[in-house]
């Protein structure tokens, strides 16, 4: 049975759509903050480039400790609570946070992205698994593909919108529109049916256990080529990323649209050539995504475009040329990301799925 179409699924999967849809908004209200923490890291320094590499630092380091834990959580404990607690969470560290004032001082902007990863680690892995028990086989493809679709485009419109409005705004009025977004999604995940686990797939909660299993599922992966060469793949593009999203800052910034104060739309217009790139390449390139047989090569040469892609933008000035080059290296490299999840999550072993695959 060949996949369905975007509008299809839509249709006869009622639950994935409104997941998806809440998961837009949700991404757009994301990089308000995220735009928000660059310009506060600038403005708090006096535009050290290391202190806006230090928003990436305290981001990456956050999340990279806590993903396997808490998507160990999401073969425990419901789905859908988990969804509604991360946002709350989120939506509660964010108001506070403005309530009392805090973003003036540089240390506690890196505990602002610290924290809201903690809620992004605990949604993400809960989300991932949810649209697996959700969605059947078939569906998986044009799943992964409208997610990453979606993702992107709420990466376009919302760096773009984003770096419009606080530019315009100010940064408090960007944080309050994020803040509104995570409440919203926790009041509508919470309207959601049960995604799994059910009562005996459930597992216990035992530390053990949870390192055990994770242990397991790296040895899952290391015997087993076709596996390994996909995994290693992602983390070493997924290293890569956090380099990229730094020189698009730092373009951004310089790209004539102001000092830091008034940087944001630079910024924003390179992160919405990224976001619409990302989207755009899966859309196009799903008929290839579709053939299993296919997959291997149009990860390795999606790769290798984005690679291509990001060491020309380095011999060139400013000007459209950039803006299309950073579209074109992302939509490469939304086509690897969407083959290889789609490639994971059709051949690994159900029960050894250890690893979630998620756009931070």
């Amino acid at each position: 049975m060949s996949s369905p179409g975007f509008m299809e699924l839509l249709r006869r999967n009622p639950t994935f759509g409104r997941l998806w849809a809440t998961s837009v908004v949700l991404y757009v209200g994301d990089w308000f903050s995220v735009i928000a923490m660059f310009i506060l890291a600038g403005e708090a320094s006096g535009g050290s480039p290391l202190a806006i590499a230090g928003v990436l630092a305290a981001r990456s380091f956050t999340f990279a400790p806590c993903e396997p834990l808490v998507g160990a959580a999401a073969d425990r404990y419901s789905r859908r609570h988990l969804m509604v607690i991360a946002n709350a969470f989120s939506f509660v560290v964010l108001i506070s946070f403005l309530y009392l004032e805090l973003l003036d001082d540089l240390l506690f902007v890196y505990l602002l992205a610290s924290l809201l990863v903690v809620g992004r680690a605990l949604h993400d892995p809960a989300s991932t698994a949810y649209v697996q028990n959700i969605c059947n086989r078939d569906e998986i493809i044009t799943a992964n593909t409208m997610v990453s679709a979606g993702w992107s485009a709420s990466m376009g419109f919302g760096a773009a919108a984003g770096g419009w409005i606080i530019s315009s705004y100010g940064i408090e009025v960007g944080l309050l529109i994020d803040s509104a977004t995570f409440l919203f999604a926790s009041m509508v995940f919470y309207t959601l049916p049960h995604g799994g686990p059910d009562h005996d797939e459930r597992k216990t909660a035992n530390p053990r256990e949870i390192v055990g299993e994770i242990i397991e599922g790296w040895i899952h992966v290391f015997e087993r080529p076709h596996l390994r060469r996909i995994i290693l793949a992602k983390i070493s593009w997924a290293i890569s990323g956090g380099t990229q999203i730094f020189i698009l800052v730092l373009i951004g910034n310089e790209a004539g649209f102001g000092a830091f104060e008034t940087g944001a739309a630079g910024i924003g217009i390179l992160y919405m050539a990224r976001g619409f790139g990302s989207g755009f390449g899966p859309v196009t390139a799903r008929p290839l995504v579709a053939k299993r047989s296919l997959m291997p090569y149009v990860i390795g040469f999606a790769l290798c475009g984005a690679g291509v892609g990001y060491a020309t933008l380095s011999y060139l000035e400013w000007g459209v040329a950039t803006i299309a080059l950073v579209f074109v290296s992302h939509a490469f490299s939304g086509i690897s990301w969407v083959a290889s999840s789609s490639f994971l999550m059709q051949r690994a072993s159900k029960s050894l799925f250890k690893f979630r695959d998620n756009y931070p």
